[in-house]
């Protein structure tokens, strides 16, 4: 009798499990029923926004649904972050992400969520190289004379950045690790800044996003000496890649993507990818990423979240060496 009426509490339970499984796949399949809130913790504008509204806009149409972006910027993007992560896992809260996620993870020794464990990977839909530069008063001519130059007056050569942690700081960084060289940060607050005294030649080296600084190239106001990515920059495809002008092993971009809160089902991820991987495909927003200097790159769940933590390591290892901590 007693085994009788085990049996029998378990099949109940099997039975309520199997029934919610069958409800959340069934929701998953209608998904989306309302509007999706997109949380964007950069500031409106920024190279990391434009390219998310551009997809996000025509994702609207796509799903049927309104996709309504949310700027959250501050704290190196933890505080979009944080929101996304106590999120109800059921799609309708996501999180467009950058390199910022990731380098947080190890700026930031107080935070209430891990950068990999707290969220559900998406998808990653583009990539954005940025570009080492000079002022022209300087006097080099390549990525080889920049290097001897700092060799010859280490500490010496000033290089500006949008701040410390930020993507041109550890991307600068990264350089000077590899290259074997010492040169002093100047972080500014915000690349806007940073950019103008470039520009000035207050400070004379920097790597800013391409598309911000693509027209001083063009007039002469900036030398451009190699280009982060792996690849060379349509926009600028006779200057090198930092690989390519020696410096073995160097690839940085400002990559992009979504991300959802832990738990988030597998139908709901399934749907965006499916429609994402269409869009990518259009000529028109292929055209509008070309212009804003992001490479269309489609990366899908099941390859997104073991990339995400290579990063996540890789930008821990140049924490790191330059010591830098926010908190």
């Amino acid at each position: 009798m007693r085994l009788c009426s085990f049996v029998v509490r378990w099949l109940f339970i099997g039975m309520a499990v199997y029934g919610l499984a069958a409800a959340t796949a069934a929701r998953a399949q209608k998904y989306p029923e309302r509007p999706i809130r997109v949380i964007v913790p950069f500031s409106p504008g920024g190279a990391a926004d434009v390219p998310g509204r551009v997809l996000l806009a025509k994702l609207s149409d796509a799903l049927g649904q309104q996709v309504v972006v949310d700027n959250r910027p501050g704290a190196g993007s933890t505080i979009g972050a944080d929101l996304v992560a106590r999120a109800a896992p059921d799609g309708y809260t996501l999180l467009m992400i950058s390199n910022t996620h990731v380098i947080s993870a190890s700026l930031y020794k107080k935070l209430r969520y891990d950068a990999i464990n707290d969220f559900t990977p998406v998808l990653q839909f583009g990539d954005a190289p940025n570009v080492l530069v000079v002022h022209p008063s300087l006097p080099v001519k390549s990525v080889k004379d920049l290097i001897a130059m700092a060799k010859a007056r280490p500490g010496q050569i000033d290089y500006a950045s949008s701040g410390n942690g930020s993507s041109q700081h550890l991307f600068m960084a990264l350089f000077t690790m590899l290259a074997g060289i010492n040169m002093n940060h100047v972080p500014y607050k915000g690349s806007g800044q940073a950019r103008a005294d470039l520009v000035s030649g207050q400070v004379m080296v920097g790597m800013p996003g391409i598309s911000s600084v693509v027209q001083n190239i063009e007039a002469g106001r900036l030398r451009a000496l190699a280009v982060t990515s792996a690849k060379r920059s349509p926009q600028l495809p006779d200057v090198p890649t930092l690989a390519e002008a020696g410096v073995k092993g160097y690839e940085a971009s400002l990559w992009l993507g979504l991300v959802g809160p832990a738990g988030l089902p597998e139908g709901v991820v399934t749907r965006l990818n499916s429609e994402v991987a269409k869009l990518l495909k259009d000529s028109e927003i292929q055209a509008q990423f070309q212009k804003i200097g992001t490479e269309v790159v489609y990366r899908p769940a099941r390859e997104w979240g073991p990339y995400l933590q290579a990063e996540r390591r890789k930008w821990a290892g140049v924490v790191k060496a330059t010591g830098v901590q926010v908190n």
